[in-house]
This record gives structure tokens, C-alpha cells and sequence, in this order.
């Protein structure tokens, strides 16, 4: 077992968060090292312990990755006692992080006023759809909501349907990155004041943040960006070809010199000096056309000889990956970004490594999600001092 000391590993990280966005900032924290106290409720824990599309033995597949490098603990937050607990760790941690809806905190008595009084170096970290002020802060706000206020629903998919969603959870994961940004950044602050402060990260201005020049684009020149498929307004050629295996190639040559790259690939470096091709606007303006070119010429080659062909060039080109193909995949296995745990019910179970990667002190993943309060007695009683008695009544009332 690797004991290496990792970065974070003198942070104590509180979890009150369910389901994505609260718990995706405490595993990014906990994949440096944070200890992570997970509190979950003693009848149900986390909904992510449900969640997922495959359930092998009844087993979450999720679960298993968003609480990894977690220790569980179980309280119940509505009664007087449970509230009494978590304040006694919160005491002794560094930071909270929680994704209930404004006002749910302060009604349990865990206000970060409150807070502050027992521990004035607290970094509350509070992840909501909307964010903790504004006539909108008081919905409830999924991440898919935040998608379509933050503007990336509106452009993703095809001009003629709807607008699309990707197929994964992007805006949680994006307000948990931008939380996980923000904490680090307030025990940076700390270490200069000594004081905490409030991380409030809103999924729709994590969204937004992501929209690039959609705004002035708008004020400035009246132009709204609409839906495009597969392509980029104006980006051309940057778009998946076919090949002749049936494949599907992605080609990324909109720069000037890697155009011309491209051009002497195809054998037709006359391209790369026609007025409608030569520079990136005029490409842009005529990418339908330039897509046609390409796809006529791509598609008389095999995919595993055309993606030779443009590598030896530097012409930037790739397969599109599915799961299957990055376990199978050398630059994969490499950097070993893929890594292999032991799970208790489902043997070797394989994820996603931590990102980024740091020379000196890397993160790691130690273990899969925990169990429902596997670690009440190293907390309770190793970290609070709680006795046997105290931990039997807990017990029998439904505290833990």
C-alpha cells in the first residue's frame, strides 16, 4: 500500500452534500489526500448509493467512484443530537461542504455564523443551482436546470431538434470543480487572515463560465449562437469524417499552418492557397464545402491508416472513445489513467485516475465508496471521544 504523504492530507474535510454537485467537490478535495467525513442519514444515505443504469448484485456502479477516498459516518441532521454531532467534528475540521437548498443549514442550526463561533477558520464551501442570494435562490436546482440557464443546452445538439444534454451530469460536476477551485483558494486566504469564509458556487454560473464570448457576442455584435451539430460557427475543418472501414475520424485542422498540413496529407496542397480555404475566416465561410472535400477523400481510407497518415504529419486526429476502447488503448495504460481497486462485493473495480497529475505530490485514489457509517466508531469515538454507552443510545434513538 502506498503511504506516500499526499498534498492535502493535513485538511479535514466535513461532507454534508447527497447525490453530485457537493459530493464531486469533496472527492476532487479527498483525491489529494483531505480526509472526508461523509454525514449520511442512518435509514437511507446518500441517494448516490442507488443511483446509476447498471446495478450488478444490486450494487451502485457510481457510488463506488463519487465516495472514494471517503470515510461514511451517519447522522441524523433533524434532531437535536445529530446536529450536536456534526458540530462537535465541524469544530475540528477545515472545511463543509454542502449542497442542500439556502436556508436548510441555518434551520438545522448549522448556520455559518454559528459555525464561526466555535471554529472562525472554516471554509463553508455551498454548492446550490442558483447560488445563496437573488429572487432565484430558494428553487430547487438540479444541474440540468443550471445547463439551460447557464446557456450550454441552448447550443448543444442539431439546428433542426431540440437542444441536447451530454450524457453525464456536466453541470454538477462543472459547480463542484469551480467549488473545489474556490475552497483551496479560501485556505489559501486563510493561511494569511486566519479566517474562513463562505465558497458559493451557483451550477449555473459554473455553466456560464464555460459559454466563452457568448455574451459580448451578443452585446456587442447582435449575434446569438445557435445550435451546430457537430462543428464550431466559423471553426473549419474540425469536424468527424467517415473513413472506409466505417469508421469515424475527428479531424482538427483550423489553424493556418495545420491547414496546410492537412492540405499536403490530402495531395492537394492547392487547397491550402485557394481564396475560399486560405485563412481561418474564409475556411469558416466555406465549411461546408471544405467538410465535403475532406469526407470524399476520407472516406477511401481505412481509419487505423488515415489516423497515420495525419499523425506523421501533425495534423491533430482521433477516434471517438468509448468505454471499451480506453481500456484497450496504450496511451491510456501509460499514464496509467485507469486505475484498478478492490471492491468488497464486485472484485476488481476500475475508474477514472485522479487529474490532473503533479510531479512532486500526485493524488491517489486509496479505496472504493465506503459503507453506510463504516466509520462511526474511528470518528465518533477515535475523534470525539464518544464511549460505548454514548455510541448504543446514538444507536437506539436514530441518531446514527
Amino acid at each position: 500500500m502506498d503511504t506516500t504523504p499526499l498534498p492535502l492530507d493535513d485538511v479535514r474535510v466535513v461532507e454534508l452534500g447527497q447525490l453530485l454537485a457537493g459530493p464531486f467537490c469533496g472527492q476532487l478535495l479527498g483525491d489529494f489526500g483531505a480526509e472526508v467525513i461523509k454525514v449520511e442519514d442512518p435509514a437511507t444515505g446518500d441517494p448516490m448509493r442507488q443511483w446509476g443504469r447498471e446495478k450488478p448484485y444490486g450494487k451502485s456502479l457510481w457510488w463506488p467512484v463519487v465516495a472514494r477516498n471517503k470515510k461514511s459516518v451517519t447522522a441524523n441532521l433533524r434532531t437535536e443530537d445529530g446536529q450536536d454531532l456534526v458540530r462537535r467534528i465541524i469544530a475540528q475540521a477545515d472545511v463543509l461542504i454542502e449542497n442542500f437548498r439556502p436556508g436548510t443549514l441555518e434551520r438545522w442550526g448549522l448556520s455559518p455564523a454559528r459555525l464561526w463561533e466555535i471554529n472562525p477558520g472554516l471554509i463553508v464551501t455551498r454548492v446550490t443551482g442558483f447560488g445563496q442570494t437573488g429572487p432565484y435562490a430558494s428553487r430547487a436546482g438540479y444541474g440540468s436546470i443550471g445547463e439551460a440557464m447557464g446557456g450550454i443546452r441552448y447550443v448543444t445538439g442539431d439546428p433542426d431538434r431540440a437542444p441536447a444534454r451530454a450524457g453525464i451530469s456536466l453541470g454538477d460536476s462543472l459547480a463542484a470543480t469551480f467549488a473545489a477551485l474556490g475552497t483551496l483558494v479560501a485556505l489559501h486566504q486563510r493561511g494569511r487572515t486566519g479566517r474562513g469564509q463562505i465558497v458559493d458556487s451557483a451550477i449555473y454560473e459554473a455553466v456560464l463560465a464555460m459559454m466563452e464570448s457568448l455574451l459580448p457576442e451578443w452585446q456587442i455584435a447582435g449575434y446569438q449562437r445557435e445550435r451546430t451539430g457537430t462543428t464550431l460557427p466559423n471553426v473549419s475543418p474540425s469536424n468527424v469524417y467517415p473513413t472506409a472501414d466505417g469508421e469515424m475520424v475527428l479531424i482538427a485542422a483550423n489553424q493556418d499552418t495545420v491547414f496546410r498540413r492537412l492540405a499536403e496529407v490530402m495531395g492537394r496542397p492547392d487547397l491550402a492557397t485557394d481564396q475560399r480555404y486560405a485563412t481561418h475566416s474564409a475556411r469558416g465561410q466555406y465549411m461546408e464545402e471544405l467538410d465535403g472535400t475532406i469526407a470524399e477523400w476520407s472516406s477511401t481510407i481505412k481509419a487505423d491508416d488515415l489516423l497515420e497518415l495525419l499523425h506523421g504529419d501533425g495534423v491533430p486526429a482521433g477516434r471517438i472513445f468509448r468505454a471499451k476502447d480506453m481500456f484497450a488503448d496504450p496511451h491510456f495504460a501509460a499514464r496509467e489513467a485507469i486505475v484498478k481497486l478492490a471492491h468488497p462485493d464486485l472484485g476488481e473495480f476500475a475508474m477514472h485516475n485522479v487529474a490532473p497529475k503533479l510531479s512532486d505530490t500526485p493524488g491517489r485514489v486509496r479505496h472504493v465508496g465506503p459503507e453506510l457509517g463504516e466509520h462511526n466508531e474511528e470518528i465518533y469515538q477515535g475523534l470525539l471521544g464518544l464511549d460505548d454507552d454514548a455510541m448504543s443510545a446514538l444507536r437506539s434513538a436514530g441518531v446514527i
